[in-house]
């Protein structure tokens, strides 16, 4: 009775005790899954300056410098345009899709032009091939991954117990930094990274959204979609699709061990996430074309 008596007098007591549990719940998780994630991140830093120094990797030390330069970005970004820890994440993001989007584009336009399309995409080739500047490229992007997981866990740039975009970052490391030390698989990964061209639209619209620009009907935002949905089927989707298709087609001619197992693990990750992305993708495009629901998104 007293309680139900307390519960009438002060409704709005219950009402702010509850948003304490739950922001304390939220917290907690955030706390566990930052803990997990920065144990695995200080693993793979110390297997990678391990391999540069004792074995006397040198071509590693591109993933020092992808490192380095994405944090120097993020420095130049928070100290002359906004120090918004999301806006910060979000425009080096944009600047790496830039970068690794370009540097695909040449690999493969360079490789083409050098030695023609005759074997380009022969299981050979991407398995144990190196195209010209792929390696560095892979290993540049891979420093920008390990940047990026460890803005987010120190800016706390992610929700959940087990934070989907984390789990995308520690796969590609995984998965990455294998192929980098046993150097196979590289052009495949090379391949993997045309995602990147969607990434850059991805990356425009969180920009433009956080500068306040809204207008769905404005030329600008319908151009962006346009770009943002062609991009997402076939330079994302597709491209992904293919990779994985040709993987099982091309099953008989690995080799024993872990590098079919893990390409394909990588690969039923992506397409998971992939597919996750586009439904994500289409929810904001349905919101934004009706502005008079999308006023309590703001945060998207």
């Amino acid at each position: 009775m007293l309680s139900l008596s307390f519960c009438l007098r002060h409704p709005h007591r219950i009402t702010i005790d509850t948003m304490a549990r739950r922001t304390s719940q939220s917290q907690n998780e955030k706390n566990k899954a930052g803990t997990f994630f920065l144990a695995t991140l200080i693993l793979w830093f110390v297997s990678v300056l391990f391999e540069i120094i004792f074995n006397k990797r040198s071509e590693l030390l591109w993933i020092v410098a992808g490192a380095v330069f994405f944090q120097i970005a993020n420095w130049v970004v928070r100290s002359f345009i906004s120090r918004d820890p999301l806006f910060v994440n979000t425009s080096v993001s944009l600047l790496h899709s830039t970068i690794i989007s370009v540097s695909v584009v040449f690999i493969l336009a360079n490789q083409r032009l050098k030695k023609g399309p005759n074997g380009m995409f022969e299981h050979s080739q991407l398995v144990g091939g190196t195209w010209e500047w792929a390696y560095a490229a892979l290993c540049f992007s891979c420093g920008y991954f390990a940047y990026d997981q460890l803005d987010m866990l120190h800016y706390r740039l992610y929700s959940g117990l087990i934070p989907s975009i984390l789990v995308h970052h520690l796969i590609l490391l995984v998965c990455f930094t294998l192929a980098l030390y046993r150097n196979v698989t590289i052009n495949y990964l090379i391949l993997t990274l045309v995602c990147e061209l969607h990434s850059i639209f991805l990356h425009v619209r969180k920009v433009r959204r956080m500068a306040g620009v809204r207008d769905a009907k404005s030329t600008i935002v319908r151009m962006e979609w346009v770009l943002n949905w062609l991009t997402f089927i076939f330079a994302r989707s597709l491209s992904h699709i293919l990779i994985t298709i040709k993987l099982i087609a091309d099953a008989p001619r690995f080799e024993k061990g872990v590098v079919l197992p893990l390409a394909l693990f990588g690969m039923a990750g992506m397409n998971l996430i992939n597919a996750g992305l586009g439904i994500d993708l289409f929810n904001a495009f349905t919101r934004e074309r009706t502005p008079q629901k999308s006023s309590h998104h703001h945060g998207e």
